[in-house]
């Protein structure tokens, strides 16, 4: 657990008791703080074992702070009710943050991008492990920051930030600041692409002179988030130690770029091009992210379903050849109603048919008209079982569904293990 002296002897409010509330909670008490702690669902309040007051409406004089979930939009009471009574609110990063002076030494990377910064985190991760750097993962992967121990001096923080958690981020000066892409995404939240690539480019205007920025060509010049002190590596420049080919967990144009991130990133923190390409071949892809689950039937089975947006998909489907493109979720829709599916369309040459799920399956297929040929097989079990009855040996389904979950799954997560489960389950029955 972290915990710091910056904590002690001070009120803090907690709003929000999932793993990240209930570890923040923890770190703060351990550290001797009070905390007053809220949730607005009832279950988790009756599991919390500590001081229950609805920070909504409290009286929040004296508080330190208020820390809130990266889900909690600025749009909630909360952030008014602070306002009111001059008490900052945060995320617990921005608690970590204020830790790090009282921990041991250790340099801290930060990661975020509309895609790749998941696999980008865990394969820098990865090369630090593999070089015996002693590293830590945490931000939007892993377990919660507050809950880990603290390395060693030397050691190597490797944090995912989403922009929710950027927005409540003030004090983390990064020596190591990354932004693999950015396209739209999350405008529901910040209204505008100027307003989330604002909230990406905090990650670099609280990076001191002497950092490090390592940002994609099209997101400095396009939306220039690098505006802050530190020098600017672009990812496109960035020469790899071998070839792709040899790293069976990062296939696909969009993992060359994020192997670049991670590489510039490793030689920047002192690795040597021997002990990256070892690294490099040896990394597995993370699930539900281009996730080769297995061959069954004749065919290759590859679970991508993080893939929730078109531009997430695009670059899987460049990865191989004779796709079996199984998309399709609640779909996000531009401004004029139409699931716009532009991004995918480079790179349809590969797929030989298009298996439509979910609420998009009908507006995909009206995007798809004349492309490539669908069927609208509303479900995942339907789908694979008309791709059994029409695909050859040698055939790759890819599951990039380019759409959230929401409408058949509860997350990426949940629907990326049902496909696992049905292609262990062709795996287990052999051939019919």
């Amino acid at each position: 657990m972290i915990t710091a002296p910056a904590f002690a002897g001070k009120g803090w409010g907690v709003l929000g008791l999932a793993r990240t509330g209930r570890a923040v909670a923890a770190a703060l008490v351990a550290a001797g703080g009070t905390v007053a702690a809220w949730d607005d669902g009832a279950a988790a309040r009756a599991a919390h074992e500590g001081a229950l007051v609805d920070l909504n409406t409290a009286d929040l004089t004296g508080f330190a702070g208020i820390i809130v979930s990266p889900g909690v939009p600025h749009s909630a009471p909360i952030f008014a009710q602070a306002a009111r009574h001059g008490v900052p609110v945060m995320g617990d990063t921005e608690l970590f943050a204020l830790a790090l002076p009282h921990l041991p030494p250790a340099r801290v990377v930060g990661i975020t991008g509309t895609n790749g910064k998941s696999t980008t985190t865990a394969l820098l991760h990865h090369l630090l492990v593999c070089a015996g750097v002693p590293a830590a993962m945490g931000g939007n992967i892993g377990l919660p920051i507050l809950a880990q121990e603290p390395l060693p001096a030397g050691g190597v923080w490797v944090l995912e930030l989403s922009s929710y958690q950027l927005e409540i981020t003030h004090s983390l000066a990064c020596d190591i600041a990354i932004l693999t892409n950015i396209t739209p995404d999350h405008l529901e939240r910040h209204g505008s692409m100027a307003g989330y690539a604002g909230a990406k480019a905090r990650l670099f205007a609280m990076q001191k002179p002497g950092a490090t920025a390592i940002v994609g060509r099209a997101a400095q010049g396009q939306y220039r988030v690098a505006a802050g002190p530190a020098a600017v590596t672009l990812i496109e420049d960035v020469s790899l130690p071998g070839a792709q080919a040899d790293w069976p967990g990062l296939q696909g144009p969009h993992n060359r770029e994020n192997a670049r991130a991670a590489v510039a990133a490793a030689r920047t923190l002192g690795l040597d091009d021997a002990v990256i390409a070892q690294g490099l071949a040896s990394y597995q892809a993370l699930a539900h992210r281009m996730e080769p689950v297995g061959e069954a039937r004749g065919l290759l089975w590859v679970n991508d379903s993080k893939a929730t947006n078109p531009d997430s998909t695009a670059p899987a489907l460049a990865a191989y050849r004779r796709i079996h493109w199984i998309a399709g979720g609640r779909p996000k829709l531009d401004g004029a109603g139409r699931a716009d599916l532009s991004a995918v369309r480079p790179n349809l040459g590969q797929v030989v048919h298009a298996w439509l799920i979910g609420e998009a399956a009908p507006l995909f297929a009206a995007e798809l008209a004349g492309t490539v040929p669908t069927t609208q097989a509303g479900t995942l079990d339907a789908a694979i079982a008309g791709i059994l009855a029409s695909a050859k040996a040698g055939d790759v389904v890819l599951f990039s569904p380019a759409a959230a979950s929401f409408d058949q799954y509860r997350d990426f997560e949940q629907r990326g293990a049902a496909f696992r489960t049905a292609v262990a389950a062709l795996s287990a029955t052999g051939e019919p």
